[in-house]
């Protein structure tokens, strides 16, 4: 089969390689559609994978086309989601259903071959079905949707609470749509380019909610929306020493603080910004990827991550594919990379498809 395989820190290629045989009760999945993350960009060129060679890409769906021995038949030619981290199931944080915290994780796309190649192995308790109205563009992007809801729901947010997501990459502009989508009307985003303005613009939110912190100081125009007061609930999607401080200048008194970007470098806290939060008394949470098993009702809260973003997708609530700026065949992911690892051009979200998505 063909794949893009990673040699090395910065050498990529498309190669011909063996196709992967499942054991037990693994799926093979054959790849329809795949995104690239952002985080796939320092893997690839700067830090490395966990082992190399290795199939990079966790943002996928498929048909599954093969079975190991010990999986349900019932999956064979199902059309499926993946979950890309795969739990120990015997720590702490897994008997306790937070397999998203697993202390022992293995991961498709880092620490074993993901989702950039014709084929893939998955374990089956990793797939989720997908109704007929879903696409694998949609799909593929349930990863990222995930986590976007895994953020929402760590803070608890109130309909008439101001809300500020800061950072408009695909996580804070599916953080955006999710937001807009349960009636959040107070709704305040930050970014810093043009082309996110006009997303948010096509989603329904008004001009007037948007901030370009290139031309507009971001403090004075928080304080012009809330009478001096501060945002409720801030997100911070950036990862910057910055934007940290800036929530914490910009969040009211007694406000929720949830940081979701990932550092770029590391991360300082300056003595004025942690007496902020010692006397504003601010609730700062982290999160940290999506939950998936443990199953529950979707129309309640107690449904995973993955059930409340397929519910969305599958009643026509959300429509992530909105963000996708670029298309791309398999053979031609590279170009993608380039796009994302230069910034030669705008982007959301790129996608790389094997056929018709």
């Amino acid at each position: 089969m063909k794949a893009w395989v990673l040699q090395k820190i910065g050498i990529i290629t498309y190669d011909d390689i063996p196709a992967p045989e499942p054991d037990g009760t693994e799926a093979v999945v054959r790849v329809k559609a795949a995104g690239i993350c952002g985080s796939d960009i320092p893997r690839i060129y700067r830090d490395g994978a966990h082992r190399m060679p290795l199939v990079p890409g966790h943002e996928f769906a498929g048909e599954v086309v093969g079975l190991g021995k010990r999986a349900d038949p019932a999956w064979l030619h199902r059309r499926v989601g993946v979950y890309p981290l795969i739990p120990c199931y015997s720590c702490r944080a897994c008997l306790e259903d937070r397999h998203e915290m697993c202390r022992q994780y293995s991961y498709l796309g880092s620490r074993r071959d993901g989702g950039f190649a014709e084929y893939t192995v998955v374990p089956q308790n990793n797939l989720i079905a997908l109704p007929d109205s879903v696409t694998y563009e949609q799909a593929a992007m349930l990863e990222p949707l995930s986590v976007a809801v895994h953020a929402m729901r760590r803070i608890q947010i109130m309909q008439e609470d101001t809300v500020t997501v800061c950072g408009l990459g695909t996580i804070g502009m599916l953080l955006a749509m999710l937001l807009w989508e349960r009636g959040i009307r107070n709704l305040l985003l930050i970014g810093n380019k043009e082309f996110q303005k006009q997303k948010a613009l096509e989603l329904g939110i008004p001009e007037e909610n948007f901030c370009d912190s290139r031309h507009e100081d971001a403090a004075a125009w928080i304080a012009k929306h809330t009478d001096g007061n501060g945002t409720d609930v801030f997100f911070e999607c950036v990862g910057s020493n910055q934007t940290v401080s800036q929530a914490v200048d910009l969040t009211a008194a007694g406000g929720r603080i949830c940081l979701v970007g990932n550092p770029h470098t590391d991360m300082t806290l300056e003595k004025a910004v942690y007496w902020k939060i010692l006397r504003n008394q601010l609730q700062v949470v982290g999160t940290w990827n999506s939950s998936f098993f443990a199953a529950g009702n979707t129309e309640s809260e107690g449904c995973t991550d993955w059930e409340y973003a397929l519910s969305m997708l599958e009643r026509g609530r959300i429509r992530p594919e909105v963000l996708i700026s670029h298309r791309f065949d398999m053979a031609q992911l590279e170009q993608g990379l380039h796009i994302m690892r230069d910034k030669s051009e705008d982007y959301l979200k790129i996608m790389v498809c094997a056929d018709e998505c």
